[in-house]
């Protein structure tokens, strides 16, 4: 299978602030596929615009939900993990949150 974008490459390997809540976030994300799947059927079922249009706004909400909970966990475990660390680290962490918040924003 080939695609036009490369998978990126985790920054680091090993146990992540969501880590510990692993599981919840699976079953959370296979929420939101099933909205996803949702949308399609109601798409190839014909429904009515708007209420497609209320279904990928609750899919939206759940994701940048998920989103920021995962921030959460990012600050509270990686970047305050740095933080105990000192050095040049803390720095690229930060900068790496701004840099996911500012994606986050756009969305």
């Amino acid at each position: 299978m080939t695609t036009t974008e490369e998978t990126p490459v985790p920054a680091t390997v090993g146990p992540h602030g969501y880590s510990k809540d692993k599981d919840a976030h699976l079953k959370r994300l296979r929420r939101i596929e099933g909205q996803i799947r949702g949308l399609q059927r109601m798409v190839d079922e014909d429904v009515y615009c708007i209420d497609i249009l209320t279904q990928v706004s609750a899919s939206t909400k759940a994701l940048q939900s998920f989103a920021l909970q995962l921030l959460e966990e990012h600050l509270r475990h990686c970047v305050a993990h740095a933080a105990q660390e000192g050095g040049p680290e803390i720095d690229a962490k930060v900068e790496e949150a701004t840099a996911a918040i500012a994606r986050l924003l756009r969305t």
